[in-house]
């Protein structure tokens, strides 16, 4: 094991204690091993753009925010070859929640999560990619 001498602000140093308290960890370089563990994960992700993936995105929105449902929808039709599967949830009555499975490679999924999670009046989003390996998954 290797020992790292590191510089955070204030603030930073805040956040990271909150995190802690939040998630249970027992001590600083737990949490911070761990978040390390998820960067890595995510810039190995970016660097494998071209990869086939499985995605699944899932997103929050105003069911009655003008034109929405109709540009999400049409989104979605656009890029038929991405879309797998689709799941709507009317959570009350201002929101819905969308989770649609998608498959191609990793940046043409991010890329189709980022443009429909940055539509005016989707409330939250987010993409969890999952590396496939030539059909075996």
């Amino acid at each position: 094991m290797q020992r790292v001498t590191i510089t955070l602000d204030d603030d930073l140093m805040q956040e990271l204690d909150d995190l802690i308290a939040a998630r249970g960890d027992q001590n600083r370089s737990e949490a911070i091993r761990d978040l390390v563990r998820i960067g890595l994960k995510e810039a190995t992700r970016n660097a494998k753009g071209d990869e086939p993936c499985i995605g699944v995105l899932s997103y929050v929105y105003d069911h009655a925010a003008r034109d929405l449902a109709r540009r999400l929808t049409n989104t979605f039709h656009h890029h038929h070859d991405l879309t797998i599967a689709s799941l709507h949830v009317h959570l009350d009555t201002e929101n819905c929640l969308e989770v649609g499975i998608l498959k191609g490679s990793m940046n043409e999924v991010q890329h189709f999560a980022d443009h429909i999670t940055a539509e005016r009046a989707v409330r939250h989003g987010s993409v969890q990619i999952i590396p496939v390996q030539d059909g075996k998954n």
